[in-house]
């Protein structure tokens, strides 16, 4: 190979490597609820920051914000009676650019869109409550393929609708339909085509999202099904190993996080298999045993940071705030102070998004304490408060069901 070709598949080779970075995903660019932000207010005035813009049309839904090439997109039901799912598309100032009607999507128990949307390049990807995968050009909305998961890949329902935020790798999408034949799927995201199936441990899907990491130069693809935390070779499919993870109603709603060799997951119940766990793995990542599990953390679906070796998040609805050690398991010590709910971080501070009463709190982590800076109700929206918060060049994006608040939140 000459010089000229080898220096055109070198720039090929990172364009399709590093499509999975610099994607618009579910709980940052990392999956772990951390934001790359900085000069960031330190406190709020008492009525919160400043209100930019708000849209309250939005429907039924659950699913965050993402904001990618200058828009910000997220998905509703405007009218649960004929279930259509729509992506809106507004600029960053607040602008509807357009709706654009993409399937049916959930209108059962809890109804709602539930997937946050994925953008990679110019395609952007939602997986529909009721077991659909859609890509979409992200400028217009216009669709480009779809994959059914009970017609296509022989999915078994779940009880609570779909809900995986969608994973691309390169020019791989990962998604979990469940099911004894094709429970874990890696398509071509440009096309729709199956390019590896996994038969996994065979269980039907819950609602947690996956991830992809390097464990010493092993791709290892981290994902829940309905009793079972399971890893995979990212290539192939091929289950590496498999942990007991139990739910009383197979929620597991959290996305992984992976931490030094280790694997962190929760899930809310009090069973010997269930709570807060951190999972070892072997040097070659091929198999996994309990390193320790804290039965105090119960967290539902609000998502957990880790930074700095500790674990911090809330336990479900309870006004209780953990600080854990990442390394033994050990709890640091609970706060009171506000309610349970999503958190994420950015810029030094812990956003805490109470899913109770609805208050949006901005807060201080340490071993030593937690500590509320300041707060505020959130104005707008109905029903439960379970999107998780996004922030984005300098603004902070709250879902409340059918409303949409953006906040300045810059210095």
């Amino acid at each position: 190979m000459n010089l000229k070709n080898l220096i055109c598949l070198i720039v090929v080779m990172a364009i399709v490597s590093g499509v999975a970075t610099a994607q618009s995903q579910w709980r940052g660019p990392n999956r772990d609820g951390i934001y790359n932000e900085t000069n960031l207010l330190k406190q709020w005035p008492a009525e919160g920051p400043k209100l930019l813009w708000s849209f309250e049309e939005l429907g039924t839904g659950q699913g965050s914000v993402v904001v990618a090439n200058e828009m910000v997109f997220v998905t509703g039901i405007p009218d649960t009676v004929n279930s259509d799912g729509y992506l809106f598309a507004f600029d960053t100032k607040g602008k509807l650019l357009w709706k654009k009607n993409y399937g049916k999507d959930w209108t059962g128990i809890f109804p709602g869109a539930r997937s946050t949307p994925t953008v990679a390049g110019d395609l952007i990807y939602i997986e529909g409550g009721n077991g659909n995968v859609f890509c979409l050009k992200a400028k217009t909305g216009d669709p480009v393929w779809s994959v059914d998961f009970f017609g296509e890949l022989k999915a078994d329902s779940v009880q609570f609708g779909f809900s995986e935020s969608l994973l691309v790798d390169g020019d791989k999408l990962y998604c979990t339909p469940g099911g004894k034949e094709n429970n874990v799927v890696a398509l071509n995201r440009f096309t729709g085509a199956k390019i590896w199936s996994s038969p996994a441990y065979g269980e039907k899907a819950t609602y947690s999202s996956p991830i992809v990491f390097n464990h010493n130069g092993t791709r290892i693809l981290a994902n829940l099904t309905s009793t079972s935390i399971i890893g995979l070779d990212a290539s192939t499919g091929q289950m590496y190993w498999r942990i007991n993870q139990f739910q009383d109603n197979k929620i597991h709603a959290n996305t992984p996080v992976y931490f030094n060799g280790n694997l962190i997951v929760s899930s809310a119940s009090r069973k010997d298999s269930s709570g807060l766990v951190s999972l070892k793995l072997s040097p070659d990542g091929k198999k996994a045993e309990i390193a320790w599990r804290n039965k105090e953390f119960i967290n539902l679906q609000s998502g957990f940071v880790l930074k700095d070796g500790h674990v911090y998040g809330s336990a479900h609805i309870q006004p209780k705030w953990f600080c854990i050690d990442a390394q033994t398991g050990q709890t640091k010590y609970i706060a009171k102070e506000l309610g349970g709910g999503p958190v994420i971080y950015a810029d030094g501070l812990f956003y805490c998004y109470a899913e109770k009463d609805g208050e949006m709190a901005l807060a201080e982590g340490t071993p030593e304490q937690f500590r509320i800076i300041s707060k505020f109700k959130v104005p707008l929206g109905t029903a439960q408060h379970w999107a998780h918060p996004v922030i984005a060049d300098g603004k902070l994006y709250i879902r409340h069901n059918n409303a949409l608040m953006v906040y300045d939140i810059r210095k």
